[in-house]
Order: C-alpha cells, then structure tokens, then sequence
C-alpha cells in the first residue's frame, strides 16, 4: 500500500501584510512561483491590497484596488524578500471610458480590463516564453470580505446599454487577463519593462471565469496543435459539454491562437465537476500543471464548502489522447491540503482557506506556494513522487484501488 505523502508546511508565514505599504497593508497572498535559471532562486508574484481613499467614487465604501508585488528566495522558499517599495503590476484605476484603454503586446489600444485589480497571479512557460494570467476586475471592489463590494465604485456611464464594456462592467465580475513576462527586467525591479499586456482569455459578459492558465505546450486537438487551457467559468451550463451542469467545474479549452479563446473558434470540453462533500460550492484548478512524462500531466486542484471544510486542495492526473482532450486518469477523492495551523485558519473571512496558485520542482522536491486565511503566504514541500504514488491509488472516478 502506498503511503500518504507527507508534506511540510511554514511554521509561520512566509510573507504577510506590511504595515504602512498602502497596497500592501491589509492581505498578502495567493503566490505565483517560477524557478530561476540558476536552479536555485525562487521568484514570486504575490496578490496584494489595502484601503486606497483616494479613488472612492461615490463615498460607499473605500476601494481596496488588489496589485501584485515581488519577491524572491534564495533559500528554496524558507524565506522571502520582498519589494514593499512598490507594485510589480498595478491596475490604473480609472473611471472614465476614454482612460480605460492599453497598449498591447502587438501596439494596439485596447479595453484594459485589469483596470479595477488583478487577481491571483499563475505564472508558466509555454515554450521558452514566460507568462502570467490573472483574473481582473474593471474597477476595484470595497471591502469584500464585509459582502459583496463589487458595486460600490461604478461610474454612472457603465449602466449605459451601449457602453463597450456591457454586463461584465455592471457585474464587475472578473476577466483573466493574459501577459508576457521578461523575467530578467522582474528581477531587475524593471516592472515597467517587465509586462506585455496580451488580452482577455475569458468573456466576462458570458461568465466570471477565473484559475485560467495552460499547458506548457500545444496538444493535439482535432488532429492539430492546439493552445490547451485550464478554465473555471461561474456558469459552466454556458459552456459546450456542461449544458446540464449547475455547480462551477473545470474545464478545458483548446484553440489556435491565444485571442481565440474568447471567440467561438475556441473548443471546451468539461473536465470535473463538483462529486465529493469537500467540493460541493467550488472546484477548480489550482496552480499550472506539470509534466509528469509519458503523457502524463499532474493537476493541482481546490474544492470549497462551508461551514466544514472551506477551501482545501487534492490532486489528478490527466492522461494525453492523441487528438482528443486529455482524460482524467486518477483523481483523489480525499482532500490533501488544508488549513491546520492557527495562522492558516479565519481571521477576516470566515471561511478556512488554503489555496495553491504556484508550484516549482527543485530535484525531488516539489515546493508550492499558498495563501493562507486569505490574508498570508506559506510554502509546503512533498516528495513528488510520493505525492503522485499516491494520487494513483484512486481510479478516475476517486475510488481507492488499493
């Protein structure tokens, strides 16, 4: 019988809000990782936020704009050094149509949707170009751990019918957003040279749509090479193949090129949905997949439910088809990850919280970074091996075979 794999957690957080860092002095967490060429640095992307007074549009409440901050170890995660002097990446914070525009990658002005915050950073290589998504919101929330403050800061012409920004703006529901990364100018604190603004992967006024990332490489799909994405959409039922599926799930979607993804030239395909206790509000994938050889890929994952468990992560493995989709070849039905310590468990949110977004390998070792209680970063090692030893005990229905 194969062992549980044990895996080590931070004693106390890693990072942590900073006092007096007006972007960063209220939460700290949800960490993108990716390892230097030197095999030895660890860089992060980490989401963070504080009150910002300055842009309350309607005197409701303040906005908390979220920005993302850097910070790197050299140490293999024990600790880290952040960059409290300034965001990596911030939203511009604008409130009238005609400043809500950005230059992407290819020297077009476009909608900026990472306008009101950007989300819960993943970063990942496709080939040897590295990139970020993160899920943006067209103008900042209020306190959203007091309710949903997603409203408070909405200028008047959104409510216009005609408004290019239609229902995602009058929601304000997230969009992830697709950039290039220069690795070398992050670490050089070069931020402004450091990210190409590529575009939207997801329709906002079709679902909120979040955890998007991809596959490090292109798969074959319909006989062609295909871009392949991971995706999370509010309303899986808007989706091909979850018609009849009422509860957020995982999916996947295939297309050419990256701006394909929000047209209907992109292909979908219902990966896992919602099946066990741990899983019934939420499931969606947690941090990038990584390669496991032989066509076999492993798939970080997270469930929610209240009051019992909260937010929690397990584990699958997907398995190549040539021409087709990959399938679900073992999926834990046990969940592997969760808050235990008393740093990790409900401070501002009631709600238990660990959540994976960042992962490298080191060796044997593989190192993920998580956001504890919604408001720290820890890091957690295992032997990767032993971990994916033991998500081959459950077929992919989560049933033990052993």
């Amino acid at each position: 019988m194969r062992e549980k794999p044990i895996i080590t957690y931070s004693k106390e957080p890693v990072l942590e809000p900073k006092e007096g860092c007006d972007w960063a002095d209220t939460m700290v967490l949800n960490p993108a990782l990716v390892l230097d060429e030197d095999g030895k640095t660890i860089h992060i992307l980490f989401r963070a936020t504080g009150p910002w007074p300055s842009a309350n549009l309607k005197g409701k409440s303040d906005p908390y704009p979220i920005f993302l901050g850097y910070a790197k170890s050299t140490d293999m995660g024990e600790s880290f050094e952040a960059d409290f002097e300034r965001p990596a990446l911030g939203p511009k914070l604008a409130y009238d149509e005609q400043d809500m525009y950005v230059i992407n990658d290819k020297g077009e002005k476009v909608i900026n949707y990472a306008n009101g915050c950007i989300e819960d950073p993943r970063l990942f290589y496709i080939g040897a170009q590295l990139y970020l998504t993160v899920a943006c919101r067209l103008f900042p929330p209020g306190p959203y751990w007091e309710g949903d403050k997603r409203k408070d800061n909405l200028p008047d012409w959104v409510m216009d019918p005609d408004s290019p920004v239609g229902v995602l703006a009058r929601r304000n529901d997230t969009v992830t957003v697709l950039y290039k990364v220069d690795l070398k100018k992050l670490k050089e604190g070069s931020y402004e040279e450091a990210f190409s603004y590529v575009g939207p992967l997801t329709d906002g006024n079709l679902s909120d749509n979040r955890d998007v990332f991809f596959f490090p490489k292109r798969m074959n799909i319909g006989g062609t090479k295909k871009l392949l994405m991971l995706h999370r959409p509010e309303r899986s039922y808007e989706f091909p193949t979850g018609e009849s599926v009422k509860t957020p799930a995982i999916f996947l979607a295939a297309a050419d090129e990256f701006e394909d993804f929000v047209t209907a030239d992109a292909t979908h395909k219902l990966l896992a949905k919602s099946e066990f206790d741990w899983e019934q509000e939420r499931v969606g994938a947690s941090f990038p997949p990584l390669d496991l050889g032989d066509g076999e890929w492993l798939v970080s994952y997270h469930g929610k439910e209240l009051p019992n468990y909260g937010y929690t992560q397990s584990f699958m493995i997907l398995k190549e088809r040539d021409g087709d989709f990959p399938e679900i070849k073992h999926r834990m039905s046990e969940r592997l990850i969760y808050a235990r310590q008393k740093w990790e468990l409900p401070d501002k949110f009631p709600c238990p919280c660990i959540f994976t977004t960042g992962a490298v390998v080191a060796g044997d070792e593989l190192i993920m970074g998580y956001g504890a209680a919604d408001q720290k970063i820890g890091i957690a090692k295992v032997n990767l091996k032993n971990l994916t030893d033991y998500v081959r005990r459950f077929d992919a229905c989560g049933n033990r075979t052993d």
